[in-house]
């Protein structure tokens, strides 16, 4: 190849990379830090032709699950600081599984940008499972310590640890097993395999399961004869609310420009209806209110893992 020749390929090479990287470029990949077909995917999955709309490009899913969400948390952080890449995720990934198993990174590592919902979380059952109130679970697991076992979204997760706090509260002992998220814990009630999991509610309504009681301060409108763990006599109250993060040192005018995309989209009449569906309310917190948020349950969740000793291995 004479240099001529080089230079036409160099030249040629040069053309073919720009409109790859100028379609990178308008690309942004969302990690799902939860398994498919679990309530965080089903939730990205409707927010992501909306989100894509709302930024005007591209909105990829990346599902990287695994250690209650930290191994597609971790991801973000090696991410580039250009907006990239995104995280959706539960916030017990970020401000309680830190506490109670450590982590690969710190809060410093992430931006919040905003807050998309919130809801309480639920003990349920299977319909045909014999169980119909916590007092039928809490004699089951009295009569066979560590037998009964209770299904969570990973070790540490907030579904774990309120099962660890009722379990302190009560003197009784689950046998936890946990999953890599609820599509998996899913598909384990449906083969009878477990019979009493935790997680959010909307879980109750899509599979048609039995509610036994309410972590929240008061009983929902969607589940008006489902009592409260207060009501019951134990001071438990948790919620899985989820946001968006990006990569700690992304320039502020592209957070914000992702905080006003996130806006858009949770106004949407497809996301309004599609959470409507889910029975998920929508919760949106812009960007200083959610970094206020996710400090302030950052600080709570380490107060109530050193009053439980909720330490996971």
């Amino acid at each position: 190849m004479n240099k001529l020749t080089r230079i036409g390929a160099a030249v040629l090479g040069l053309a073919l990379a720009l409109p790859v990287a100028a379609r990178a470029q308008n690309v942004t990949t969302m990690i799902v830090n939860y398994s498919a077909g679990g309530s965080t995917d089903l939730m990205a999955r409707i927010m992501q032709p909306e989100l894509a709309a709302a930024l005007g490009q591209q909105v990829v899913i990346k599902n990287t699950s695994g250690a209650n969400g930290t191994v597609g948390a971790l991801e973000l952080t090696r991410a580039p600081r250009d907006g990239s890449t995104i995280l959706m995720t539960p916030g017990g990934s970020l401000v309680l599984t830190p506490h109670t198993r450590g982590a690969s990174f710190s809060r410093a590592d992430f931006a919040p940008v905003c807050q998309v919902v919130s809801a309480p979380i639920i003990m349920m059952t299977p319909q045909g499972s014999g169980f119909r109130s916590l007092a039928d679970v809490l004699r089951a697991a009295r009569e066979a310590p560590g037998a009964l076992a209770i299904a969570n979204t990973g070790p540490g997760s907030t579904p774990h640890i309120s099962s660890i706090s009722l379990e302190r509260l009560t003197g009784v002992e689950f046998n936890h097993i946990p999953f890599r998220g609820s599509g998996d814990v899913v598909q384990a009630m449906a083969a009878k395999q477990i019979t009493v999991f935790t997680d959010q509610t909307p879980l109750v309504r899509q599979y048609g399961y039995h509610p036994i009681a309410v972590y929240a301060a008061e009983r929902m409108a969607e589940f008006p004869e489902t009592p409260t763990f207060r009501e019951l006599g134990f001071d438990l109250a948790f919620a899985i609310w989820s946001g968006f993060y990006a990569p700690a040192g992304t320039p502020e005018p592209v957070l914000d420009r992702l905080d006003a995309a996130c806006r858009r989209m949770v106004e949407s009449r497809a996301v309004v209806e599609g959470m409507k569906t889910m029975n998920m309310p929508i919760q949106y917190r812009g960007r200083a209110d959610f970094a206020a948020f996710h400090q302030a349950e950052y600080d709570r969740y380490q107060q109530l893992v050193k009053r439980f000793n909720l330490t996971v291995n």
